[in-house]
């Protein structure tokens, strides 16, 4: 039943970093996606190989109709732009990754920890790091000290070029 309907909702993605939203059928869902409801049945809906196709397409229109976009997601140096020019494998101890999560979100780091193992071990298939990916541990590092690390390995190697946004 899902497969069926994976396709028929218009999707849509703004890629601006400053101002990121997502609509569906004109519907601002941007909120709604982050609930604990939505994470928790991602990986689920997510396995559906129909459901799959569908968005990894997506995410291809997407990503070459914005030049330099920074993409993230579990999959996308391996499967959605194996070609991707830099290629970062952004890593967090588990307690790290829950805490901000759950600062984000404004849940309990224990349970935003619990859901994020369940979901980590779902989700492995499509957990691996590209052969030609950077890994980062991110554990110690903040917010901007992460941006400043991947704006440096893209200019050293891709040589691209791009302002420095100070607003986060």
């Amino acid at each position: 039943m899902i497969a069926g309907l994976a396709a028929e909702p218009v999707i849509e993605v703004g890629t601006d970093p400053r101002a990121p939203w997502t609509k569906v059928d004109g519907t601002d869902v941007s909120a709604a996606i982050r609930t604990r409801e939505v994470t928790g049945a991602v990986s689920a809906v997510a396995a559906v190989p129909q459901v799959r196709a569908h968005l990894i397409t997506m995410q291809r229109e997407i990503i070459a109709n914005a030049p330099g976009i920074v993409a993230e997601g579990r999959d996308i140096g391996t499967v959605v732009a194996p070609d991707a020019p830099v290629k970062v494998f952004l890593t967090a101890d588990g307690a790290a990754r829950a805490s901000r999560r759950a600062a984000e979100a404004s849940w309990s780091a224990a349970a935003t920890r619990t859901d994020q193992d369940r979901r980590d071990r779902l989700d492995a298939a499509q957990s691996a790091k590209a052969a030609d990916a950077v890994v980062i541990d991110s554990t110690g590092l903040g917010l901007d000290e992460v941006v400043d690390t991947i704006v440096r390995l893209a200019r050293e190697r891709a040589g691209i070029s791009f302002p420095r946004q100070k607003s986060r």
